[in-house]
C-alpha cells in the first residue's frame, strides 16, 4: 500500500510516496508562483520515479504553507505533526528524539517531544525573516556571493564577530556597514549563521533542552548551519537522511495511518 506526504513549502515543494515502511519516491522542486499546480506536478513525478500510478496510493497528505492549495490530497496534516512523525521515523544515533529543529525558506521551528513521541511544545519563528533561509540567501546576496559560496565561505571562517539579526532589515544594512569596515565576507557570512544558531538556541530554551537532537527542513543541507547551531547549544544534533524532506515523509505517515484505519480504499475522503 503507497501513501503520499506533499509539503508544499514557500521555497521547495516536496513529495515523499511511502510503501510500507520504505520510500519509493523522494522528489524536491521549486514551489514558483503556483504551488498548488506545482505540487501536482511533482506528485506526479513522484509517481514516475516510483514506477506506480495514482490509482495505486491509497492516501495522499498535503501539509506546509500551501497544504491546502493541492486540490488531489485525501487529508491534511499540520507542519508540526507532520516535522514530529517525520523525525521519529528517523531515529538518532544517540536514542530517541525529543528536540525537532525545522528551518525553512521562511520560518524556523523548534518541537520538543515527550517520551512516548507525543508533541510536548513548540516554537514558531514566521514573523520576521531573520533566522530563516530566505534571510542567509538575502545576505549572500548583498555580499555578492552565490549561497553555496556563502555556506563555504562561513565554513571557512576562524574570527568570532557579533551580528544583531533581530531584524532582516536592520542586519543587511549592519552587512553593509561591516563591508565599509574591511570586514570579510568570510567573518561576516560566519556570523550571519551564528546569529540564526542563536535565535534557534533561545528557542530551543523555550521549549526545553533534552533527549537527542534533530536537524530538518532545507536549512539542515547548509553544514555552516548545523555547525554554528551545534556549538553554539554545545551538544550533536543529528541530521537524518533525507532531512529535507522529513515533514513529507511525516505527512506520507498520517496519510499511512489513515488509510490503515479507514481501510486502502480512502482516496477522495474527507479529513
Amino acid at each position: 500500500m503507497i501513501c503520499a506526504g506533499v509539503d508544499i513549502g514557500s521555497t521547495t515543494t516536496k513529495v515523499v510516496l511511502l510503501d510500507g515502511d520504505v520510500i519509493r519516491a523522494a522528489v524536491v522542486v521549486p514551489s514558483g508562483n503556483l504551488p498548488g499546480k506545482t505540487a501536482a506536478e511533482t506528485f506526479r513525478s513522484a509517481l514516475k520515479e516510483a514506477g506506480a500510478a495514482e490509482s495505486d496510493v491509497a492516501v495522499v497528505a498535503t501539509t506546509g504553507y500551501g497544504r491546502r492549495l493541492a486540490d488531489f490530497g485525501d487529508m491534511v496534516m499540520t507542519e508540526i505533526k507532520a516535522c514530529a512523525a517525520g523525525a521519529l521515523f528517523r531515529p538518532g544515533p544517540d536514542g530517541p528524539i525529543h528536540t525537532v529543529i525545522d528551518v525553512g525558506g521562511q520560518d524556523t521551528k523548534v518541537v520538543s517531544l515527550d517520551d512516548s513521541g507525543e508533541i510536548e511544545d513548540f516554537s514558531m519563528n514566521d514573523k520576521c525573516a531573520a533566522g530563516t533561509g530566505r534571510f542567509l540567501e538575502m545576505l549572500a546576496a548583498k555580499l555578492g556571493l552565490t549561497y553555496e559560496e556563502f555556506v563555504a565561505d562561513a565554513l571557512a571562517s576562524r574570527t568570532l564577530i557579533q551580528m544583531n539579526a533581530t531584524c532582516a532589515v536592520f542586519a543587511e544594512s549592519e552587512v553593509v556597514g561591516m563591508l565599509a569596515r574591511n570586514v570579510s565576507k568570510s567573518d561576516i557570512a560566519a556570523a550571519a549563521h551564528n546569529a540564526i544558531a542563536s535565535r534557534i538556541a533561545s528557542m530551543t530554551r523555550r521549549v526545553g533542552q533534552r533527549g537527542g537532537f534533530c536537524f530538518v527542513g532545507g536549512g539542515a543541507r547548509n553544514a555552516a548551519l548545523v555547525r554554528a547551531v551545534q556549538e553554539t547549544l554545545n551538544r550533536f544534533v543529528h541530521v537524518p537522511e533525507g532531512a529535507q524532506t522529513i515533514i513529507a515523509l511525516g505527512a506520507a505517515l498520517g496519510a499511512r495511518q489513515k488509510a490503515t484505519k479507514g481501510g486502502a480504499a480512502t482516496r477522495g475522503s474527507a479529513g
